[in-house]
């Protein structure tokens, strides 16, 4: 995916590191997911990309949020989105951080432990809860099968005790993993969505809606041997429909679908304008002698996933004729984590770069900012640029 004349611009143009947010890029593709899954409800998830202008964006094409905390809440509800389009998708929250969410006129709250449910019923009274399931991760570059859902029998006590306790049992959320690489984990969340909701109805519970989460891959990216990932969009939105309308045959009422994409909106609309400090060649203590190009930018202010993917580099300076030669990729901290640690993912790069050269890094837009640190190691956060209008 090549970088939108306008994202070309903005980089070509900055004369010190940043990110660029192309927000023209970012509403078209909200636009194409909402063609691609009509009637399913945006929430986009904020961690993802926690900036005002993005957010502003967002909500300006007609999405809702899903917020994790209530300073996510406050935000969100800074651009002007109506408070029935937030909820609170964190499964884990305190009695305060509930009854403050509760406060500021959140009315759904995700679940999936007993534990929570009665939390929820003593600080945000009557509201309406809808329980996560666990999924595998199978196929995701992050599986996320562990720190939250339950299992398909704890889902059904968890729906039954919220209606016990006077809440409104009013959904279930899933998460196939994020980066999800493959249409087959959508398909069998779907069988067990499907079983669930049987069983539900069975008990005299109807939930209202389904939650399919996040997980939609960005496309920009490069696998650990540096190539094109590709992932699947076509099918993954075929096994999405297919899906909806299977649970619709289920379900003993009628279901509305919501989803918390976050990457897939922007990751690839996102690019941090950085520079070379040093292209270094070591002897290593095998006896290789191996290239290291360590970049202004790294794990602690702006490219946090490097472990579990690579971006794609670009050196405006250095043309693709010039020599290459294979590089480990690092940031410029004191950190030994501060690097790509993929032996065999090392990445071309000019010979002839020096330090101060530019260098884009593309494919960026999502946890560029979120996991940034305050300043690890003596190194600010960058700031960010958002960019409006133009030719994608």
């Amino acid at each position: 995916m090549d970088e939108s004349k306008p994202m070309r611009a903005a980089l070509a143009a900055a004369a010190e590191d940043q990110i660029v947010f192309d927000l023209a890029g970012i509403a078209a593709q909200y636009r194409t997911l909402n063609r691609e899954l009509p009637g399913v409800g945006v929430r986009f998830a904020m961690k993802a990309c926690p900036v005002d202008e993005v957010l502003s964006c967002l909500a300006a094409q007609g999405a809702g949020f899903d917020a994790a905390s209530p300073n996510e809440i406050r935000q969100a509800l800074r651009t002007g989105v109506p408070v029935e389009l937030i909820h609170y998708g964190n499964t884990i929250k305190s009695d305060q951080h509930i009854a403050e969410a509760y406060r500021l006129g959140v009315r759904d709250f995700a679940t999936d432990c007993l534990e929570d449910v009665a939390a929820i019923a003593a600080h945000a009274p009557g509201a309406r809860v809808f329980c996560r399931l666990a999924t595998d991760g199978a196929g995701a570059l992050w599986g996320l099968s562990h720190k939250f859902g339950c299992s398909p029998g704890d889902a059904v006590l968890v729906l039954a005790a919220a209606q016990a306790a006077g809440l409104v049992p009013s959904g279930l959320s899933v998460h196939v993993g994020s980066q999800q690489m493959t249409a087959d984990a959508w398909r069998d969340t779907f069988d067990h969505l499907a079983d669930v909701l049987a069983t539900l109805n069975q008990r005299g519970i109807f939930p209202d809606h389904v939650n399919l989460g996040g997980g939609l891959p960005a496309q920009g990216y490069l696998d650990k041997h540096g190539r094109p990932l590709e992932p699947p969009l076509d099918k993954i939105f075929t096994a999405i429909r297919e899906g909806m309308v299977r649970l619709g045959e289920v379900s003993a009422t009628a279901l509305d679908f919501v989803m918390e994409p976050g990457r897939h909106l922007v990751a690839d609309h996102g690019a941090i304008r950085a520079h070379v400090s040093r292209l270094s060649a070591r002897q290593q203590l095998n006896g290789e002698r191996q290239y290291w190009l360590y970049l202004s930018c790294g794990k602690f202010n702006g490219l946090y996933e490097m472990d579990e993917l690579q971006y794609r580099l670009v050196f405006p300076s250095h043309p693709q004729g010039g020599e290459r030669v294979p590089a480990v990729v690092a940031g410029p901290t004191c950190d030994s984590d501060d690097a790509y640690n993929h032996r065999y993912s090392l990445t071309q790069v000019p010979k002839a770069v020096a330090s101060g050269d530019p260098v884009w890094i593309l494919s960026c837009g999502a946890y560029a900012t979120s996991y940034t640190t305050q300043g690890f190691n003596g190194f600010a956060p960058l700031p960010y640029t958002p960019i409006h209008g133009g030719e994608q």
